[in-house]
């Protein structure tokens, strides 16, 4: 099988979660769902070159349509890291928040501290009910500490 394809046998759990959102299931969003769960915290560039080996006419504009119709169903959740486009990935669900190394651009999930969401209490909610606080964590992960990367934070 080329690299990129799915599977039948792949593509069944992903066509029912894609179909239980009420969203049509097609193979452009069977894509792009195996896509970020072998690749998460992925750029939309990112899915669409991925996409392209399977799906040679993909555009990068359906691409952007799949992602944003995916955050807004709850199947996807969106993330904005410092200095970097914005990054999608399938762990929804959860307040879980993000290592971020500023050398190389690694991000790596981590869970919170105090577990339920929201894991975080601001001082001033404003009459806000708060169902999620979003943290990353900007660094240098390991590699770059031992390679000599220079800290840009």
């Amino acid at each position: 099988m080329p690299q990129g394809t799915v599977s039948q046998t792949q593509a069944d759990p992903l066509r029912a979660v894609i179909s239980e959102s009420g969203l049509k299931v097609t193979a452009p969003r069977v894509a792009v769902l195996e896509i970020l769960q072998s690749a998460p915290h992925s750029s939309a560039d990112q899915v669409f070159n991925e996409a392209r080996k399977s799906l040679s006419k993909i555009s990068a504009q359906t691409i952007y349509g799949i992602l944003a119709s995916f955050t807004g169903a709850g199947l996807v959740r969106r993330f904005d890291p410092p200095n970097s486009p914005a990054l999608y990935e399938c762990r929804v669900g959860d307040n879980h928040h993000h290592l971020s190394c500023v050398g190389c651009g690694l991000v790596q999930d981590v869970d919170c501290v105090i577990g339920e969401a929201p894991c975080l209490t601001p001082s001033d909610d404003s009459g806000f009910t708060i169902y999620s606080a979003e943290v990353t964590f900007n660094g240098l992960c390991r590699t770059c500490q031992t390679s000599g990367s220079p800290e840009t934070g």
